[in-house]
């Protein structure tokens, strides 16, 4: 089982450090950003488990952050802020952070609140897995367990590549996937700019899933960025 990616989205290099190191010693992996612009890019590459966000970043406020990940995605965000006003944290709960963190911190507290959230995500991504063993939108069934698909009552024959994007974009509908995060899904690092061939096994998946190609029901491309299944 991997471990859990966290997004340290930092500005002040000596807390960073701070930080990164303790998840490092602690078998975290971890991805950086200094800025709200890296931290929006790598979200939505690398969909990390959880997101460590400071609110005062250079570029943009840490609430626009929130507000912008929140927008396709429910990934975790604990703020860690020298914010400590009551107002601050209700805004930032109420933007959408599931925890708040005031500087300065004790490593112990940091690494209390991730177990904590870790803890709830796999409560909820293990019930979910429970409850959608079977997952149904519109006319489209995927039987996961079975790994059949079924448009109508008529079995979808599919490819290997084929079903897992399908399963991908099942599991993650209504949020927009990027081509970097599917293609490491799919294919791992190594495919990790392949657009090219993405876009060719999305085409011949979309002939077998949608009645119109040209006016797809399921599948809708966002140019530039990637994909996201509808719900119908």
């Amino acid at each position: 089982m991997n471990k859990p990616l966290i997004l340290v989205v930092e500005d002040d290099a000596a807390i960073r450090n701070l930080i990164t190191t303790t998840l490092e010693t602690h078998d975290y992996r971890y991805h950086v950003a200094p800025n709200g612009e890296s931290a929006i890019l790598e979200a939505s590459s690398y969909n990390p488990d959880v997101v460590l966000l400071d609110l005062g970043l250079p570029d943009v406020d840490g609430i626009e952050i929130i507000k912008k990940i929140r927008g396709w995605s429910l990934m975790p965000i604990i703020v860690i802020s020298a914010r400590s006003e009551d107002m601050d944290k209700i805004v930032a709960l109420d933007a959408g952070a599931d925890d708040y963190l005031t500087k300065p911190f004790s490593v112990e507290e940091l690494l209390a609140r991730l177990r904590v959230t870790l803890r709830r995500l796999n409560y909820v991504r293990g019930n979910q897995e429970v409850q959608n063993a079977v997952f149904v939108n519109g006319d489209l069934k995927i039987d996961y367990a079975a790994g059949c698909v079924y448009l109508g009552k008529e079995e979808l024959h599919l490819t290997p590549i084929e079903y897992k994007l399908l399963c991908l974009l099942s599991r993650n509908v209504g949020k927009v996937l990027t081509h970097t995060f599917i293609t490491k899904e799919i294919w791992g690092s190594a495919w990790d700019n392949d657009v090219a061939s993405l876009r060719v096994f999305m085409a011949t998946l979309r002939k077998k899933l949608e009645k119109n190609p040209s006016s797809p029901q399921y599948i809708q491309t966002h140019v530039g960025v990637g994909y996201r299944m509808l719900r119908v």
